[in-house]
C-alpha cells in the first residue's frame, strides 16, 4: 500500500477535524433523540436557561434533498415545559424576512391551540434565527426582542392579571408573548471565550476546540464530524454546500447587474457549472499540495484525464 506523504497526512487530519455545518446537522442528525444533547446545549446557551427537549414537531422545513429549501432550514421542538421553540437558519438574503418570522411564530401559536380550547392553552414561543446575511444596521452579532408594555410617562413595565391553578397572579407580558433572537453570524469577529461565543464561532467557521466546555459542543465534537459520515452522506453534504455557494453567487450577480428576471434559470445553470468548477478547483489545490493522483480522484470524483488537463 502506498505510504501517505506528509501533506496527505495533513489533509486527512483536516478532514477528520472538520465538522458538519449546523444547518445540515439540523436537517439530518439533530432530530434523532440520541443527538438531542447537541440541540439542548445550543438552546441552553442562547436562551440562558436549562432546556430539555421533549419532542421534535413537524415543520415545513423538514426537507431531505439539497435542492429542497437549501436556502432555509428550520426545526420546531417542544421542551419539557410545553414551550414551542423554532430554530431557523437563513443562508441568503430574503425580503420581508421579519414579517415571515412573525408569520411563523403566529402559525406556531395557533397550531397548538385546539378549536374550542381555552386561551390559557396558548404556548410560549421562542424564535431563534441564525442569519448568514446582513439583515440591517447594527453593531452587535446577537439581538433579543420581546413584547413589553412600557408606560409612556412613568416608564414602568405593565404587569397583567392572569389565572393560574385557580388563583389570580401577575405576569409580565414577556412571559406570555413570543421572544425573538437574531444571530448575525457574519458580524462575529471576536476571540471565543464564553459558551455563547464558542457556539457562534462554530456557526460561522465550523470550529470546535478540544478545550470547549460549552453545553452541546462537546457532544457535537463526537457526533458532527464530517469524516464520520458515509461516502454517500459526505457527497450529499458537499452538494448542499455547493448549492448554498452557487445561490449566493447567482443572487449577487443578479443584484449587481440589476437582473432579477431569469433567476430560476440562472440558478439551475449555475448549480451545474458550479459543481464542476468546485471539483476542478479542489483538484488543483490537492495537486499543488503534492497529493497523489489516487487521493485526488477519490475525493473529487474526477477522472485522471480531467485532472491531467489542469
Amino acid at each position: 500500500m502506498e505510504k501517505k506523504t506528509e501533506k496527505e497526512e495533513k489533509y486527512m487530519k483536516e478532514l477528520q477535524d472538520r465538522y458538519i455545518r449546523f444547518d445540515w446537522a439540523i436537517k439530518r442528525l439533530l432530530r434523532q433523540k440520541a443527538n438531542f444533547g447537541v440541540l439542548e446545549g445550543f438552546l441552553t446557551v442562547f436562551l440562558g436557561e436549562q432546556i430539555k427537549i421533549e419532542e421534535i414537531l413537524e415543520s415545513e422545513g423538514n426537507q431531505q434533498m439539497a435542492d429542497d429549501k437549501f436556502n432555509r432550514v428550520d426545526i420546531k421542538a417542544k421542551n419539557t415545559e410545553g414551550d414551542i421553540i423554532l430554530i431557523e437558519i437563513q443562508n441568503t438574503r430574503e425580503l420581508y424576512y421579519l414579517e415571515r418570522v412573525l408569520y411563523g411564530v403566529a402559525k406556531a401559536v395557533t397550531e397548538h391551540l385546539h378549536l374550542g380550547q381555552d386561551y390559557s392553552g396558548v404556548k410560549k414561543v421562542y424564535s431563534i434565527s441564525i442569519l448568514y446575511f446582513d439583515i440591517g444596521v447594527g453593531t452587535d452579532y446577537l439581538y433579543h426582542g420581546q413584547n413589553q408594555f412600557v408606560g409612556v410617562h412613568t416608564h414602568d413595565h405593565l404587569q397583567v392579571n392572569t389565572k393560574e391553578r385557580g388563583a389570580i397572579v401577575k405576569r409580565l407580558p414577556s412571559e406570555i408573548f413570543p421572544e425573538y433572537i437574531l444571530v448575525r453570524v457574519n458580524e462575529f469577529d471576536k476571540v471565543a471565550v464564553t459558551p455563547l461565543e464558542e457556539w457562534v464561532r462554530y456557526l460561522k467557521d465550523g470550529i470546535i476546540t478540544s478545550e470547549t466546555t460549552a453545553p452541546g459542543l462537546e457532544e457535537a465534537r463526537e457526533k458532527l464530524r464530517y469524516y464520520s459520515m458515509s461516502p454517500e452522506e459526505r457527497y450529499a453534504y458537499d452538494e448542499h454546500l455547493n448549492a448554498i455557494m452557487i445561490q449566493n453567487d447567482v443572487l449577487s450577480t443578479a443584484k449587481f447587474e440589476g437582473r432579477e428576471e431569469g433567476l430560476a434559470e440562472g440558478l439551475a445553470e449555475g448549480r451545474e457549472e458550479g459543481r464542476v468548477e468546485e471539483r476542478l478547483e479542489t483538484a488543483r489545490r490537492m495537486r499543488s499540495d503534492g497529493l497523489s493522483m489516487e487521493m485526488v480522484v477519490r475525493y473529487t470524483g474526477l477522472s485522471e484525464e480531467e485532472i491531467n488537463k489542469l
